[in-house]
């Protein structure tokens, strides 16, 4: 899997953490963390195949503070497999986030608009 930040770190002479910009140095912590999270994602279950109630439970806590999308990516689940877990918990999942409703809405008002400007010109 490569070093640990730690290694990287610890360098006597110029190590690669000089090197990195803020901007990568930022995401290689994040991706860090993102790793450490989806492998105890992981040893929840180490015998493997099917998830357990552990796996279960931690993803469902995951998709109520940062959302079903952002879960299925970080723990490497099918986001509909959280979805039906929600839904098993009587949580209600909507099939998008709610900006979507509000921006499809002033959407439709600005092609309504040209729309009407078009058969003026006409």
């Amino acid at each position: 899997m490569g070093r640990s930040i730690a290694e990287i770190v610890s360098g006597g002479k110029m190590n690669k953490l000089d090197k990195l910009s803020t901007k990568a140095l930022i995401r290689l912590w994040i991706e860090v963390e993102n790793r450490k999270k989806f492998h105890y994602f992981i040893s929840l279950n180490p015998g493997g195949g099917h998830y357990n109630n552990d796996q279960k439970k931690h993803a469902i806590e995951k998709a109520s503070t940062i959302g079903v999308r952002a879960t299925s990516r970080l723990l490497h689940v099918p986001r509909r497999t959280i979805q039906r877990w929600l839904r098993s918990e009587g949580i209600t999942v909507k099939r998008c986030p709610a900006w979507v409703y509000d921006w499809a809405y002033w959407r439709r008002k600005r092609k309504e608009k040209w729309e009407r400007i078009m058969l003026y010109r006409k």
